[in-house]
């Protein structure tokens, strides 16, 4: 347990590290576009009116818009999420495995925040506040440890050898 949480923290310094250079900011900033051009595609299927210029997504007939910055991206989850993928002890195959599949779970979750933020901000900007402050930097948090956990379980039972009959 002590290497895990010694391991886990030490990746995760590293990987914060990382993610605040040059050539780390060099994914991070496309990626963030990324994010905002998919969360404009999915309000565009509902209503037809947001736009994405750059990390921030908009709607022109409104003129209310939210900008993704660090930490509403999906990243730093991601991060905390393949930290503790290397920390656990696991086969490099089911580490690559969990990390696909946790990296979707939270993208599509962070859709799903964004998006609705975006319809709050433009219905109630203290609710919009409230929720983006402390609703969803919990839920994306908690998905990142619920994605760990499943995957953790998933190992351990593949790792658990059969029982022999006796």
């Amino acid at each position: 347990m002590a290497r895990f949480a010694v391991t886990f923290v030490l990746v995760l310094v590293v990987l914060f590290g990382l993610e605040l250079t040059p050539p780390g900011q060099a994914v991070v900033r496309p990626w963030t576009g990324g994010v905002a051009a998919a969360s404009a595609a999915v309000v565009r299927a509902f209503d037809g009116s947001a736009l994405a210029q750059g990390k921030t997504l908009y709607d022109p007939r409104s003129g209310f818009g939210v900008t993704i910055e660090a930490g509403c991206n999906g990243v730093e989850a991601m991060l905390v999420l393949l930290a503790g993928i290397l920390a656990y002890p696991a086969p490099w195959r089911s580490r690559l495995a969990g990390l696909a599949v946790g990296a979707v779970a939270i993208q599509a979750l962070n859709l799903v925040r964004i998006v609705s933020l975006f319809y709050l901000g433009q219905w109630n900007y203290a609710w919009f506040e409230w929720a983006h402050l402390y609703v969803w930097q919990a839920l994306i948090m908690l998905d990142a440890l619920v994605v760990w956990l499943l995957w953790m379980r998933s190992v351990g039972n593949r790792a658990d050898p059969a029982p022999v009959p006796a």
